[in-house]
């Protein structure tokens, strides 16, 4: 049976209303703040500081305890150093997969139960779990499953998929059946109007306000290279590096007529090639090379292993639409996913989350990304277009 449970207080509104509905419940809450990034180099650019006195005065608020959790070590070695080494090899790394799947669901959830006793995680994401948002179900021993929330457009179940499934099992989502809307109403009626009227923190938080460029230049030497355009093979330009560029991103070289757009970047040459046009076909994929899943549903795992195949929806950032897609697995153990219509700037380095109607069945990073033949183009240009609006 759950009595005391382990809230990941971060300082916002999620979280504190997260720990309210636990306490009134007749949970013993404990809130705990994680501090994954040093700040002592930086000259007041990430809002750890300002986060922590919002969750220490929430917590006072809700009579909650709150205490600290340093993981900055761990979150450097295996959410950071792999930011900046994908970025040196031209791939583009997501830190919100990796920090969800090595620190928080993996360091600190264990920490909860294994270290501090307590009976089950919980967080202010927007998710379900199959078991019960607050694990009513945990006695039935059946699997959990991470479900679609009721409020679809904060859907956060991407940002989750790369996590161990057996956390699942005792993790709960308090605000797996709440709009934003509700949550913030919510808030103002228990006192904490100050995180309701907060702004919502968006990006990577150790970039903070500055301009990513700036950013990773403090990290990654710049090397300047050639835009070589993808059709032609001339030099239209050049670079500083190509881990200041991402896949898609439109580059802004001057006296053409059509805009020019990265379409992939070659790290042992340090060439960027470049597509004119939005939707040219080099900027168009339906094949994709994943590595092996990260499974939250066995049952999806099974009929893969089984058949080889599987029928499911794909998405590669977490506010696009889902594309119908098949996933197999290739005589040489490779993973493919093949999209019954094309995306623009599939990314190397991403990932490609796995649903059905009403669940995420997992991950898998995204290796590479082929793209359309050019005699199928045009049919296939219009679909993206569709896609697109």
């Amino acid at each position: 049976m759950i009595r005391k449970v382990v809230v990941g207080v971060s300082g916002g509104v999620d979280s504190a209303v997260s720990a309210h509905l636990l306490s009134e419940r007749g949970f013993k809450v404990l809130g705990v703040f994680m501090r994954n990034w040093d700040e002592a180099d930086e000259v007041g650019r990430c809002s750890g500081e300002a986060d922590l006195k919002d969750a220490e005065w929430a917590c006072r608020q809700l009579g909650v305890e709150l205490r600290q959790v340093n993981y900055v070590r761990e979150y450097w070695t295996a959410v950071f150093s792999q930011f900046l080494d994908d970025y040196q090899l031209g791939l583009t790394p997501n830190p919100d997969i990796l920090c969800n799947r090595h620190i928080k669901f993996d360091l600190f959830h264990k920490h909860a139960l294994e270290n501090l006793g307590y009976d089950a995680v919980a967080t202010g994401h927007y998710a379900r779990n199959s078991l019960g948002n607050y694990l009513e179900g945990i006695a039935s021993n059946n699997d959990a499953r991470l479900l679609i929330p009721a409020d679809t457009f904060k859907d956060q179940t991407f940002f989750l998929a790369g996590i161990p499934r057996k956390a699942l099992q005792r993790t709960m989502f308090p605000l797996g059946d709440f709009q934003k809307s509700q949550v913030k109403d919510l808030a103002k009626k228990i006192g904490l109007q100050r995180l309701a009227k907060k702004k919502e923190s968006t990006g990577i938080c150790f970039v903070g306000k500055r301009n990513f460029k700036d950013f990773i230049q403090e990290y990654i030497t710049s090397k300047h290279g050639p835009f070589l355009d993808i059709d032609s093979g001339a030099v239209v330009g050049h670079h500083e590096g190509i881990h200041q560029w991402t896949v898609g991103q439109r580059c802004r070289l001057s006296s053409f007529l059509q805009p020019y757009f990265v379409a992939r970047k070659e790290a042992a040459s340090n060439t960027i090639y470049v597509a004119s046009g939005h939707n040219h076909p080099a900027l168009l994929s339906t094949h994709i090379d994943v590595d092996p899943p990260n499974w939250l549903c066995s049952k999806s795992q099974k009929i893969l292993s089984d058949t080889g195949s599987l029928r499911c929806r794909f998405r590669f950032q977490h506010t696009k639409p889902l594309v119908d897609c098949q996933l197999s697995i290739s005589p040489s153990n490779t993973f493919l996913v093949e999209l019954d219509a094309p995306l623009r700037a599939i990314t190397p380095g991403q990932y490609a989350v796995f649903y059905d109607d009403t669940a995420c069945l997992g991950s898998a990073r995204i290796l590479s990304a082929n793209p359309i033949k050019k005699k199928n183009a045009q049919t296939q240009q219009a679909q993206a277009a569709n896609l697109v609006s």
